[in-house]
């Protein structure tokens, strides 16, 4: 017979509350300063900053597009949505995004608590199982970046699914509250059941394994499993989980076909079985290690095919180990067998048998997992002091303050890392050593900023520690395009499509060299090449149009400009060079309007401010011009800016404004001594003003 679950308190709603409010607080003090952090360029960059399906917010064509793409290797259709719903409200202040995470993660604080609490009656034991969930640090990666989104949007999904399933079991009655549903009531709980799990599923695949911890709790603490077990009593049990088994399988396919479609499921030939059953093994180990000492946390943990046999052999023993407590101690202590088999089972789906991306282990991965552990802690530990009196009872009190106080000591520690790409990224190199991801993205972060010498310095480093990583080979070849050494850049971007002939970015930045080299030809075939590999590239779409322009084909240029604003309606490159098609057509409304645009997705485009200062002296609004040509000032360094001062002096000129169009006229000759244009205009005004003016 199952042993009784202790009544609720009378007092307890009082004290329920108040545990809430003491959670959703600290955690929210806890997690505070994510609103000042920024987007990091690991995954945030093609969920966010450099995804122009999603810069526009939520339509009716962006909610097409999340139900159907496959991009960033998952289909998780309402992930998406709720990024584009952010961007509908915050745009792109990155503090906006990180609240949500951080919401969401509150929200599944008190969901546990409350969880746990209605299944066991255990105010203080449910508490600090969702005290360990919200502050433990390998919990901040979950909550700190916010591409993880699909992290605490699905465990949101995941805990309400359960509860709705404990309804649907007659969990209050076994918690002492009033009688369960009737029948009727029953199968709408059923229903709400696998609603919310198939909404779930839609957030992250991760919650395959959900069906299986269903009838984990049905053996406890739901107590629908009697002991000893029996077919009779098991069969009905199994029945009622198949739709979700079916659900579970039909997300399982769609998600392996999108992430082999992808590239991101390594093919056995690249990963021996072997080396991932290694890694698993050694994972499960380490996971459990981090749960007692979170040390050394980064982003990402470098995949060895080099483990060495006594760490694998140890790994195995403790499992080993483990689970022979587990079947020894099953009969008598089910909080252990549920919350190891939770544990267990969680992490199969990202344990890495099948090979998802190139980390060995990540943090973020036990953000559910790690719930089995904490209620072994908090159900298997405190018997153990039971019979030690009134002091052991303090004893674990102090102790469970302690390890809280720990746990909010070390998140915060980590949480620091989270602030930028840079602190993120030094840090895992750090702690990790030869780290070719933390490297690759420390280069990235670093041509952010301005500093590409730095950047190229990393970029060479990744590459030194793995000779075969395109990224880095693509963008050491970006930044060595960008200091004008053309003929080194292309090397590592060959090099790159050596390893990956369908890495279309390669391609895309070789057209770029072709574009600056004056090949014409072969930009157009290498920007081609490029969209064929991904037709959604509107950057290549829209260069290819340039290419076409320079060769004379205005027409066809224009047509690619305005696919790439299909694409990406926020290109203000694609824009920019509309406008400049137009504008040679004589459209000088129409161009301006692009120009406009273009200001309008990146008011810092200094050359769209002077092109929109040129098609408004074209129209005669030279006020509106003056404007435009002062903002290209400012944002254009000095020594390229002689351009803008010859076009701030015409405009000038035209207003009769004489001393400060000889002004300009001065610094553009200062800048560009042969500018016969400017000598002459400069002649002209100073002849208007009575003064002379010196041969150049």
């Amino acid at each position: 017979m199952p042993r009784p679950i202790p009544r609720f308190d009378p007092a307890s709603p009082v004290l329920v509350r108040l545990i809430c409010f003491l959670l959703a607080f600290v955690t929210l003090v806890l997690y505070w300063p994510v609103q000042n952090f920024q987007f990091n360029n690991y995954d945030d960059a093609q969920y966010l900053t450099q995804n122009p399906r999603v810069q526009n917010g939520l339509s009716v064509q962006a909610v097409g597009w999340a139900f159907t793409t496959g991009h960033a290797g998952n289909w998780h259709p309402l992930t998406w949505l709720s990024h584009l719903l952010d961007v509908q409200v915050f745009g792109f202040n990155a503090g906006g995004h990180h609240l949500t995470n951080l919401l969401f993660h509150v929200a599944n604080t008190l969901l546990l608590f409350l969880l746990l609490r209605r299944w066991t009656g255990a105010i203080w034991r449910s508490a600090f199982v969702a005290a360990l969930f919200a502050w433990h640090p390998m919990h901040v990666e979950s909550v700190a970046w916010v591409a993880e989104r699909k992290d605490v949007l699905s465990t949101f999904f995941w805990l309400l699914t359960m509860l709705a399933y404990g309804k649907y079991a007659g969990a209050s009655r076994a918690a002492g509250l009033p009688e369960p549903p009737k029948p009727w009531a029953a199968r709408r709980f059923y229903l709400l059941t696998l609603l919310l799990f198939a909404l779930g599923l839609l957030c992250k695949p991760i919650l395959v394994s959900l069906p299986l911890i269903l009838l984990l709790v049905d053996y406890w603490p739901l107590h629908r499993i009697q002991v000893p077990f029996s077919a009779k009593n098991a069969l009905p049990l199994l029945l009622e989980k198949v739709p979700f088994f079916l659900l579970a399988a039909a997300s399982c396919l769609i998600t392996f076909l999108v992430q082999k479609k992808g590239g991101a499921v390594q093919p056995l030939e690249n990963l021996a079985l072997a080396d991932r059953l290694a890694n698993a093994i050694v994972s499960y180990a380490r996971y459990l290690g981090k749960l007692f000492w979170p040390a050394n946390l980064a982003v990402f943990y470098p995949f060895s095919r080099d483990l060495p046999l006594a760490e694998v052999l140890s790994a195995a023993l403790l499992l080993l180990v483990v689970f022979g407590v587990v079947v020894c101690l099953a009969k008598t202590h089910p909080p252990l067998v549920v919350g190891w088999l939770w544990f267990f089972i969680t992490l199969v789906p990202v344990i890495g048998l099948v090979q998802v991306g190139d980390q060995a282990l990540a943090d973020r991965y036990t953000y559910v997992p790690y719930i089995g552990l904490f209620v072994i802690l908090a159900w298997e530990v405190p018997p153990l002091f039971a019979a030690e009196g009134p002091k052991a009872g303090i004893f674990l009190k102090l102790s469970a303050a302690l390890v809280l106080s720990a746990c909010l000591l070390a998140a915060r520690h980590q949480l620091r890392y989270w602030q930028n790409s840079i602190t993120l990224f030094t840090r895992a190199i750090q702690v990790s050593g030869n780290n070719v991801v933390a490297e690759c993205n420390l280069g990235l972060a670093l041509a952010a900023q301005g500093q590409t010498d730095e950047a190229i310095l990393h970029e060479r480093r990744a590459i030194q520690i793995n000779p075969n990583y395109p990224a880095a080979q693509n963008n050491l070849g970006i930044f060595l395009e960008e200091q004008g050494k053309w003929d080194e850049a292309a090397v590592p971007l060959l090099a790159a499509l050596k390893t990956n002939p369908q890495y279309d970015e390669a391609y895309y930045n070789l057209g770029l060299i072709s574009l600056h080299r004056g090949r014409l030809d072969e930009a157009i075939a290498r920007f081609q090449t490029a969209i064929s590999l991904n037709p959604q590239y509107d950057k290549a779409v829209a260069n290819l149009g340039i290419a076409l322009a320079q060769q004379g084909h205005l027409d066809e240029a224009i047509a690619q400009y305005r696919r790439a604003l299909e694409l990406a309606p926020n290109n203000p490159f694609a824009h920019n060079a509309l406008g400049r098609a137009l504008e040679s057509r004589k459209k000088f409304d129409e161009a301006a309007a692009q120009y406009s645009a273009a200001i309008a997705c990146k008011p810092e485009f200094a050359d769209a401010h002077e092109n929109l200062g040129v098609v408004l002296a074209l129209l005669g609004r030279f006020t509106e011009s003056e404007d435009q040509f002062a903002q290209a000032l400012k944002l254009r360094p000095a020594s390229a800016s002689a351009s803008i001062h010859f076009n701030l002096g015409n405009a000038l000129l035209r207003q009769n404004k004489l001393q400060a169009a000889a002004t300009q006229y001065t610094e553009a000759l200062r800048l560009q001594p042969g500018n016969l244009e400017a000598q002459t205009n400069l002649a002209l005004v100073l002849n208007r003003l009575g003064q002379s003016h010196p041969a150049p």
